[in-house]
């Protein structure tokens, strides 16, 4: 089995490792680094896992996963490089780390080094991210095909060139906080009408969660699904109607374009 080390034991850690071994991986072959002592005695006991030093971690492990903040990936990195990489066997790193390019740790790791660089979204706390893969110079088929099979464990896997991947921040790494912002905007509203709070986030929660269901799984456009449900002169065509005259389309372009503008900013600044 391929061992894989994770660097950074935070949420986005914590949810790698927890549906590696929900998809079978052998507990033996994961560890993880974390510093904070009361985070790395938590996942020692709820999962198992031996958790060490950076250095430590990388030293034996096939694919090395970057799942630190990233203001915390360069002092991460010097952790790792402390150990001699690409030794017996190649190693790969994978980097879950927003607004890092690949060429940051291409040149700060031995020559040829493959990296994969992703971007995660949170659903992959409850299995069901989406997590866009953008491979660096020196990254295989089979690289990505083991990446592939590693993340597939919390969601599903997209692949895109790196060029990309500042647009894919901007629709999947941030669209989480969107949903939930509609969902909260909903269910205040419906507060505004008349029903309890309770009542609202039960209607508004299960309606997005079949609606979603839906859209993934009929094979229809949302665009045909939202047509369906919009009978002419009805109730939900006065409320589109009114949405759209308020400019719902052109405030997420801008609102998509700000985060893919901020998101190529975040890039620039670690060159």
């Amino acid at each position: 089995m391929t061992r894989i080390a994770v660097i950074g034991g935070g949420k986005i850690g914590e949810a790698l490792i927890s549906g590696l071994l929900q998809a079978g991986h052998a507990v033996k072959d994961l560890v993880v680094a974390e510093q904070h002592p009361a985070r790395a005695d938590e996942l020692a006991a709820a999962y198992s896992v031996r958790v060490t030093t950076p250095s430590d971690a990388a030293a034996g492990a096939d694919v090395i996963v970057m799942a630190v903040k990233p203001g915390d990936v360069e002092a991460a990195l010097t952790e790792v490089s402390k150990v001699e990489l690409d030794g017996e066997r190649e190693q790969l790193l994978v980097s879950l780390a927003a607004g890092i390019p690949t060429a940051f740790y291409e040149t700060r790791l031995p020559a040829g080094f493959p990296v994969v660089r992703v971007m995660p979204n949170t659903p992959m706390l409850v299995g069901e991210g989406v997590s866009v893969l953008a491979p660096g110079r020196h990254v295989k088929k089979e690289h990505l095909e083991l990446v592939r099979g590693v993340l597939s464990s919390v969601g599903k896997v997209v692949v895109v060139p790196e060029s990309q991947i500042d647009a894919v921040t901007a629709v999947s790494g941030s669209g989480p906080a969107y949903f939930f912002l509609v969902a909260e905007a909903m269910i205040d509203a419906g507060v505004g009408l008349g029903l309890t709070r309770a009542t609202a986030s039960e209607l508004v929660v299960q309606t997005m969660v079949g609606s979603a269901a839906m859209l993934d799984r009929s094979g229809e456009s949302a665009t045909e699904l939202r047509a369906a449900v919009t009978s002419p002169g009805g109730t939900t065509a006065a409320a589109i109607r009114r949405l759209e005259g308020n400019g719902l389309r052109t405030a997420f372009f801008d609102a998509l374009e700000a985060a893919k503008i901020r998101s190529a900013e975040l890039g620039t600044s670690t060159e």
